[in-house]
């Protein structure tokens, strides 16, 4: 027997149908146009089968002109959110080392990395529809204020009010939300937490999962339960609206491919957060 409410015609007894909710939605981002030059790092094309949102390097840890076309293009194509993925201005250490940088500067140096990206999403048809820190700068924000409160000004004198895609509870998405721009919380399937829901630095043991079958676990749990294991076995609260698994990562397509596999089982559709 069919179940409504009533449709409210006082001689009826009718009853309009109650639609169930779809699924709920959850972005699966990833870091493209990672090469310089000659050099690939990452299979682009194929990731942008699988993503949602590709969060594109904007030519300070990586990218060129050329690769930021190219992949914007085919982002385009494939109908998948662009993102500003930028970073100190290091090239050599592929932005990954702490940079001192002042306030100012660094907010300069992310306001020239977003434009130029944008310039040349909108030549591919399409635009940067969010913003994303890489590397140290990105675990720098989650509690250097100064750098965060730089990044986020940076942003929000571009104008647009583009979302900022971080760390729960970091300081970038409190500056971000203090500038009345939306504030996207992320979790890596295929990086190790700590204790207190930071990520384990590179260098130390646990830092990246590369088993396919636990990385698409990790990314239901946090989806689903709002929680991530930490490396001491600890449970911490981790409530997400996008995962990310890393395009450098060795089998990265095969890890996202997982992920969404399995967010798609969870009752998840794999929807951008921004577009």
């Amino acid at each position: 027997m069919s179940t409504g409410v009533p449709l409210g015609d006082a001689g009826g007894c009718e009853t309009a149908p109650v639609s169930s909710p779809g699924p709920r939605g959850i972005d699966l981002n990833a870091d493209l146009g990672e090469g310089f030059g000659v050099w690939r790092l990452g299979d682009d094309d194929a990731l942008l089968g699988v993503v949602t949102s590709a969060n594109v390097a904007c030519g300070f840890h990586a990218g060129d002109p050329s690769t930021m076309r190219r992949v914007c293009a085919a982002a385009a194509e494939a109908g998948v959110a662009v993102g500003a993925q930028v970073s100190y201005r290091d090239l050599a250490g592929f932005g990954r080392r702490f940079m001192d940088v002042e306030p100012g500067e660094l907010a300069d140096d992310v306001l020239y990395q977003l434009a130029a990206l944008d310039g040349v999403a909108r030549a591919s048809g399409t635009r940067v529809s969010y913003v994303k820190p890489h590397g140290a700068l990105y675990n720098a924000v989650v509690a250097h204020e100064a750098q965060a409160g730089a990044v986020v000004a940076a942003v929000a004198s571009y104008g647009g009010a583009l979302p900022v895609l971080g760390l729960p509870g970091s300081a970038l998405l409190r500056a971000a939300e203090s500038a009345g721009l939306r504030a996207v919380r992320e979790g890596f399937a295929d990086r190790g937490y700590t204790s207190a829901g930071t990520l384990v630095p590179r260098r130390e043991p646990g830092a990246l999962v590369h088993d396919p079958a636990t990385v698409a676990e990790r990314a239901v749990r946090m989806a689903v339960d709002g929680e991530v294991l930490a490396v001491d076995g600890t449970r911490v609260p981790l409530e997400i609206d996008s995962v990310c698994v890393h395009g450098d990562t060795a089998g990265a397509v095969e890890l996202a491919r997982a992920v969404r596999t399995a967010l798609a089982a969870a009752g998840l559709a794999p929807t951008a957060f921004a577009g």
